[in-house]
This record gives C-alpha cells, sequence and structure tokens, in this order.
C-alpha cells in the first residue's frame, strides 16, 4: 500500500493553519553555525485579521510552549482583554509572573519574519515581542536576568521598561 503524499507548500500550510484555526504559527529552528547564533522561536501569521491584534514573537521557547502562549494571549484578546504595547504586564502569566509585548521594528529586523514577509506580500505589518522572565522572575533587560538564558531571549522590541 502506498502512501499519501503529505508534503504540500509551506504557504499552502500557513493558509491551511488559518483557515483552520483564524491564525497560525511560524516556528523558526536556531541557527548555530551563524555569526552571531540565532535562537530558536516562533510567530504568527494571521492575527491582524483575525481580532486586530499585531502578530507575536517569542523567542527561546519550543514550538509547542510557542504556541501555548500566543494561544493564551489570542483567548485573552478574543474575551475582550486590553493588552497594552510597550509596558509590563501583570495577570496574563501564571503565578502574577510579568510580561511585555514590546513594539519590533520589521523594517530593521524583518529577516526574522521572511514567512510573515511573504503573507503580506511585502506590505508592512505591526508585531511585537512577547517578553517573558526567566525561572526567578527577572526580565532579559534586568540585572538579575539569568546570562544563560540572555542568547535564547534576545530582545527585539522596544518599550518603556
Amino acid at each position: 500500500m502506498e502512501m499519501p503524499d503529505f508534503h504540500i507548500p509551506h504557504a499552502e500550510k500557513i493558509e491551511w493553519m488559518i483557515e483552520t484555526d483564524g491564525w497560525a504559527l511560524e516556528p523558526v529552528s536556531p541557527q548555530t553555525d551563524t555569526d552571531p547564533p540565532s535562537p530558536a522561536y516562533a510567530y504568527t501569521i494571521g492575527l491582524p485579521a483575525l481580532l486586530g491584534f499585531p502578530e507575536l514573537a517569542v523567542f527561546g521557547l519550543t514550538p509547542v510552549a510557542a504556541r501555548g502562549l500566543a494561544g493564551l494571549v489570542v483567548d485573552a484578546v478574543r474575551g475582550g482583554t486590553q493588552i497594552p504595547f510597550g509596558v509590563e504586564v501583570v495577570g496574563l502569566l501564571d503565578n502574577e509572573l510579568r510580561c511585555a509585548f514590546a513594539p519590533v521594528d520589521t523594517e530593521t529586523y524583518g529577516a526574522f519574519f521572511e514567512t510573515a514577509r511573504a503573507w503580506y506580500r511585502g506590505e508592512p505589518f505591526d508585531l511585537l515581542q512577547l517578553i517573558y522572565p526567566d525561572r526567578n522572575g527577572f526580565m532579559p533587560y534586568e540585572a538579575g536576568f539569568d546570562q544563560r538564558l540572555r542568547f535564547a531571549q534576545p530582545v527585539l522590541g522596544t518599550f518603556d521598561g
């Protein structure tokens, strides 16, 4: 018995995810052979059309964890939660941990988000980096942040943190 061919073009996979869930998650593997190396990260495609909310990028998590975090944000926004940009937020993550939604300049960092750029056919789009604390509650831009995680969660976004 011959197995079906599940190799479909990448753009069709994104389209299928958006048709199915209203949004897609694009995971990107870490690149250890570049200088500097780039961490694993994932970003959404489709949130502006679905929710009127910018796309979301999360660095340093597995695709499953990033999807869970993005899904948490999607559910919150769908439920009417107003999420401010550029400031720390408490109440979204468990245990009252802080997080921040930092606007990313996609002109400067567009190479990180190639699939989204292709989806939007080169038109500008808004994107936020969801910045989260280390196990001790420190954010990446704070002195107490676990230095071993600096590579995993670079801060691309800007805010008043």
